[in-house]
């Protein structure tokens, strides 16, 4: 059974910092990325990590950093400068091949997790 399990959400005063993880099981995986879903609105793409290339958003760009541990089949999100505007569910999504167009669409990933609920005081 393939699974993605999130975990390091939690309540953080803006400016502050969140590690965020995601625990692969089951099976390898290809392109690997977060998403986020703000209350009332649509998920939106975070960040991606593509072989050794790494994707973000604009709106994340210079305060957010993903990495992965492919031995420990698992990716992280390092964030820091956390904005009120970062609150959100984050999920973590898994593709099960490596390609490098699409990463920012929800849809061309295969596998999701149940998410890590973020939370940025101001």
């Amino acid at each position: 059974q393939v699974q993605l399990v999130e975990s390091g959400g939690g309540l953080v005063q803006a400016g502050g910092s969140l590690r965020l993880s995601c625990a692969g099981s089951g099976r390898t995986f290809g392109n690997m990325g977060w998403f986020r879903q703000a209350p009332g609105k649509e998920r939106e793409f975070v960040a991606a990590h593509i072989w050794s290339a790494t994707y973000y958003a604009d709106s994340v760009k210079g305060r957010f950093t993903i990495s992965r541990d492919n031995s420990k089949n698992t990716l992280y999100l390092q964030m820091s400068s956390l904005k009120p505007e970062d609150t959100g569910v984050y999920c973590c999504a898994a593709k099960r091949a490596y390609a490098s167009s699409d990463y920012g669409t929800a849809l061309a990933y295969d596998y999701w997790g149940q998410g890590t609920q973020v939370t940025v005081s101001s």
